[in-house]
């Protein structure tokens, strides 16, 4: 029999439990004592029956919450494969991420929180070390004991310290998820459920029951003056002594938190306490062998070339066990609750439900069954089958799965779920492989995109226009080189222009500025024109994979046949898939987001900004394709902050943590009849940093801010939105007529 991940936990499990009995078995044996005066007994005033049952339930209940673990990774070997091998490349990255987790820094991203945690989890981790150090101390022989002495004294100060640290930590984290809603953040007053008060109450326990054994240990022992090191024990002590019976008083209060312990263990592997294993590992395991802004990859479906069956997810067992593993590293903060821009704007999708759910369907279906229910409010989610949508039937008629479709198509696949994740799920990946079930095997997508999926099927654009029209807009552009789709590249770059900035309005503008930018600078460029297609992202995004393999790999074939290498574009949803997912499909290409072209331009002094001036106030605007998935934020400031006079400011909302225009994930393509929109939404929001230009670096993003500053009232001689290409061209023409 191979053996499997789950195997292992049991096997850890067990000899760790067994490592803690024969502990047990070799002390009582052995019976080393110091003879140093400054120490102190261990299990001191303690019964040998007392003694027993602690070293017989403890060593069960470390296998009982090794098998119960291992039922959870039983789960994860459900999932297909997802190769996060670690190795020579990626080990850095791994030990980084890790890191980066075990050291609070993903938390601390929100300094309540973050500073919260810390003090719990370093002071837990401190006060483990110092009961492994007294056990550790326990088995020596006398002469090699080194709790003693000055020794002892410090151990007691830096326990009691830890346990202080521990306690406060404890009731922060009570009042934060119970307090007066004032202190309650929104996504945790929305999903706070009994098993939050047992987790508190027992972990509270834990520190309170230690001070209390403390005080009356150092009482029972009359009060020697070394413990006054233990700075929190002491004075306690000082209050209980000569209250009578302190020895039986300290019995009971040992008792209390051997129980809270074991309360802790038996807790641990069944409500989300898991975190403190799973959500590390996770982390360890971020680092994947495809770009974040990259879609999970599928078999060639244009030739046929798979044996699924079944495209997308529809049960568990089309995860991967990677995206299984999430849904128990999730900690249910409601960070990705806090940022998603579909739920701010009262769209049905929660983030962190679709984890949850996944999660759920998981947990229930297992053999055995693994978890109590996890849902929202007070209603508890049904699962009657492996099985995930809401309003689909299971094909073997056993019942309907917890995920509603209008979840799913409310994405906009700005990916600030996955951004601000202390640790590190991939939430948009659940999402996206949903949808492709939907499309693919049940064609239950909205209406509006049938007609982009016609539009780009038949006329290689979502815009159901003429080809023979992509190059019209440089028609009365010198310079502009429109090369067929057989021809051999000759020019540095191939201008992709995309489909916004050939069949757009405003977007042409943008081609138009941005070709004459290029040429200015002396880039030698040319363009596709009509052999130029949809490059098939929104065809992706919202699960038509065929679709976007067709497109694909005709975009392929044209460009490996002409020899390209370097690729020039303005829209971050084309440059995202030329330079992540193409190479997937066999196209290596060198692939520049406009803004960086400009800003190595303006850089290198070929695109010459002196003395061009832009007196204004402007607010650039974050393109989700350009900064979460491709980390380019830096650029577009850059290329604005060269102009002259000008006034550049954020939005609050801004880089990392920028909120969606709303068009991304196909949305461009679908009705927003649900809740306010996400482009008035952040529209208002840039409006309200007194901007009188909004500037843009992507073309969804140009149109929807756009319409909705409109939408406010506000008309274009008070505050213009345009990309960054306009702004700059506008700057440089102004001080060209001046001189």
């Amino acid at each position: 029999m191979r053996i499997k991940p789950h195997h292992i936990v049991v096997a850890l499990g067990v000899a760790i439990a067994l490592f803690t009995a024969l502990s047990g078995i070799v002390a009582g044996i052995t019976g080393f004592r110091s003879d140093s005066p400054v120490t102190r007994e261990v299990f001191g005033n303690i019964p040998a029956p007392l003694k027993a049952a602690f070293y017989t339930v403890i060593p069960i209940l470390l296998v009982y919450g090794a098998v119960l673990f291992a039922n959870r990774v039983k789960n994860w070997e459900r999932g297909r494969p997802d190769n996060r091998r670690t190795t020579v490349h990626n080990a850095k990255h791994r030990m980084a991420d890790f890191r980066a987790g075990v050291y609070m820094q993903t938390l601390l991203r929100e300094p309540g929180a973050g500073v919260m945690h810390s003090l719990i989890y370093f002071s837990f981790l401190v006060l483990l070390g110092v009961t492994t150090t007294l056990e550790v101390d326990h088995q020596l022989p006398d002469g090699a004991k080194f709790l003693h002495g000055d020794v002892y004294r410090a151990y007691s100060a830096v326990g009691d310290a830890a346990g202080l640290v521990f306690v406060i930590g404890m009731l922060w984290a009570i009042l934060r998820r119970f307090g007066p809603p004032a202190w309650r953040p929104y996504r945790i007053r929305i999903k706070t459920r009994p098993e939050h008060a047992v987790i508190g109450g027992v972990m509270l326990a834990i520190g309170v029951t230690g001070f209390g054994a403390e005080a009356f240990r150092i009482a029972a022992d009359g009060l020697p003056d070394h413990e006054r090191w233990s700075f929190i024990g002491y004075p306690l002590a000082t209050l209980v002594d000569g209250s009578g019976a302190v020895h039986g008083w300290h019995q009971a209060w040992w008792v209390a938190h051997v129980v809270a312990f074991m309360a802790f263990l038996v807790i641990l592997p069944t409500t989300m306490l898991r975190h403190m294993f799973t959500s590390p590992l996770n982390m360890y395991l971020r680092h994947r062998d495809r770009p974040k802004g990259a879609m999970r990859p599928m078999p060639n479906l244009v030739e046929g070339d798979t044996e699924l069956e079944t495209f997308g997810a529809s049960v568990i067992e089309d995860f991967s066990w990677k995206q299984l593993l999430d849904t128990d590293a999730c900690t249910m903060c409601g960070r990705c609750t806090s940022v998603c821009p579909a739920h701010a704007t009262g769209k049905p999708l929660d983030p962190r439900e679709i984890v949850l759910k996944t999660g759920e369907v998981m947990a229930l279906t297992g053999s055995p069954p693994t978890s109590p229910a996890l849902s929202s409010g007070e209603e508890t989610v049904e699962v009657p089958a492996n099985w995930m949508f809401e309003h689909i039937e299971h094909p073997d008629g056993e019942g309907r799965g917890p995920v509603s479709a209008e979840e799913l198509w409310a994405c906009t696949s700005c990916r600030a779920c996955d951004e601000i994740c202390p640790v590190n799920i991939e939430i948009l990946d659940k999402i996206l492989d949903m949808r492709r079930y939907l499309t693919l095997m049940e064609s239950d997508f909205p209406s509006e995109l049938g007609q982009a999926f016609r539009g780009m099927e038949n006329s290689s654009n979502p815009w159901s226009l003429s080809q023979t029209e992509r190059a019209d807009w440089a028609r009365d552009l010198d310079g502009v080189r429109v090369l067929s789709g057989g021809d051999p590249l000759d020019a540095e770059y191939l201008y992709w222009v995309g489909c916004a900035g050939s069949f757009d309005d405003k977007n042409k503008k943008v081609a138009r500025a941005m070709a004459q930018l290029m040429e200015r600078a002396g880039v030698d460029f040319a363009i596709l024109g009509p052999a130029e297609n949809c490059t098939g992202d929104s065809a992706r995004r919202s699960g038509n994979e065929y679709l976007f393999q067709m497109l694909a790999s005709a975009n392929i074939e044209t460009l490996n046949s002409m020899g390209v290498r370097k690729i020039v574009t303005q829209c971050p949803h084309c440059f995202n898939t030329l330079a992540n997912e193409y190479p997937q499909l066999g196209g290596h290409y060198e692939v520049v987001h406009h803004s960086q072209l400009l800003d190595a331009l303006v850089a290198d002094g070929r695109l010459n900004l002196d003395g061009a001036t832009l007196a204004e106030r402007v607010v650039y605007h974050d393109s989700c394709y350009l900064g979460r998935h491709n980390d380019v934020y830096l650029a577009p400031r850059r290329v604005l902050g060269s102009l002259g006079g000008i006034d550049l400011v954020e939005a609050p909302r801004n880089g990392t943590k920028g909120m969606c225009c709303g068009a991304g994930g196909a949305r461009m393509w679908m009705e927003e009849t649900i809740g306010t929109k996400v482009n008035d939404e952040r529209s208002r929001e840039l409006l309200d940093t007194g901007a009188s230009r909004i500037a843009t670096a992507c073309p969804f993003c140009y149109i929807m801010m756009d319409d909705g500053v409109r939408a406010a009232g506000v008309e274009e001689d008070s505050v213009q939105v345009a990309d960054i290409a306009l702004h700059v061209l506008e700057a440089v023409e102004a001080r060209d007529s001046a001189t």
